[in-house]
């Protein structure tokens, strides 16, 4: 068997999320039909560096492959973009050690989620369109009270996956692009919802409705707030899953322009 590394680029809206679920379309399914089909076997084993929840897009979902063949990596990642539908494409397939996992060896993941000012024909599946006047100012408060350890517990559902709570964001921070405003999160990893509920109380403090100076009440004692700004998943995008040795990028561009 060999393990190979597979950077993905997929647009969610058609599927129930990354992950294989029962009576779901999922990317992970169409990636692993896909394989199956290109290797002739059903011995074929495929794990991403996270789920993505259902309608969330990825610019750069990483997975690792094992499969027994001698194609080389150029020829694997023709074969499966072949059998593809074209909203999932692999871009790289790299050959890896035996021990490399794309979950389990992941330094920190990359998130951005676009706000879109005005209406939009052609962007509407990427962007929340937030007709309210914000302030840019307040939101970057909002933001940079996620920053640090701290236990997200508010900000996600009861999951039986999530052994702990605590997440550490490296990064937090709204960019401002006109007519787009970019909310840019780097995390160790995010629970289920997480990033999606972020975004919603700092808009929420954009929009004058929620004092940033409340927020570490969220992190002290859990909160039902965040649940209830919960943004759609139509404008969040997995920018980058970061490995030991990358150097990590703190500046966020526009995935569409408007």
């Amino acid at each position: 068997m060999s393990r190979f590394k597979l950077k993905i680029e997929y647009d969610g809206t058609r599927y129930s999320g990354w992950q294989l679920q029962k009576g779901g379309k999922s990317v992970q399914g169409e990636i692993l039909d896909a394989c199956r089909d290109l290797f002739a076997s059903d011995s074929i084993d495929i794990y991403g560096s996270g789920r993505t929840d259902s309608g969330v897009h990825a610019l750069g979902q990483v997975a690792h492959l094992e499969a027994s063949t001698d194609l080389i990596p150029l020829r694997i990642r023709y074969g499966i973009n072949d059998r593809l539908p074209q909203d999932i494409s692999v871009l790289d397939v790299e050959k890896m050690h035996d021990g490399f996992h794309a979950r389990h060896d992941a330094a920190a993941r990359s998130y951005i989620y676009q706000i879109s000012r005005r209406r939009t024909s052609f962007g509407k599946k990427y962007v929340w369109w937030i007709k309210d006047q914000l302030d840019i100012s307040r939101m970057n408060d909002a933001a940079g009270h996620f920053t640090g350890l701290k236990n997200f517990r508010s900000f996600t559902d009861d999951e039986q996956e999530q052994r702990s709570t605590k997440v550490e964001v490296l990064h937090s921070k709204v960019y401002d692009y006109g007519d787009l405003l970019l909310f840019h999160v780097i995390g160790s990893h995010f629970l289920w919802k997480q990033v999606r509920r972020m975004t919603g109380v700092v808009i929420e403090a954009g929009r004058g409705q929620l004092d940033p100076k409340d927020i570490p009440g969220f992190f002290r004692n859990h909160s039902e707030i965040p649940a209830t700004l919960t943004a759609p998943p139509s404008g969040l995008f997995l920018e980058k899953v970061y490995y030991p040795g990358e150097k990590i990028n703190y500046i966020a561009r526009p995935v569409i322009n408007l």
